[in-house]
């Protein structure tokens, strides 16, 4: 058994708000959460995440370091980088 007035008053059916609508009902130690984002519309919850990335990585290390034809060659032995002693 807790004892007497130093818990917070739980709250076992608290209400999630998101956007003026209910999402869902949680425990809480408040009885209404306001929240931005939850996972009914974070775009990696509901698939629609946009890919930022128009040039792949793999692509844009190939071309970099020489690898692939076609693409900006660094001249034989270096790439402007750092140099190995």
């Amino acid at each position: 058994m807790p004892k007497p007035d130093i818990h917070p008053k739980w709250y076992p059916e608290a209400k999630v708000y998101c956007n003026g609508q209910v999402v869902m009902t949680v425990g809480s130690t408040q009885p209404e959460l306001h929240v931005d984002v939850w996972s009914g519309n974070h775009p990696f919850f509901t698939g629609t995440q946009k890919i930022i990335d128009t040039e792949g990585r793999v692509e844009r290390f190939l071309r970099k370091y020489g690898m692939l034809e076609g693409g900006d060659q660094s001249p034989a032995g270096g790439t402007g980088g750092k140099k190995k002693r």
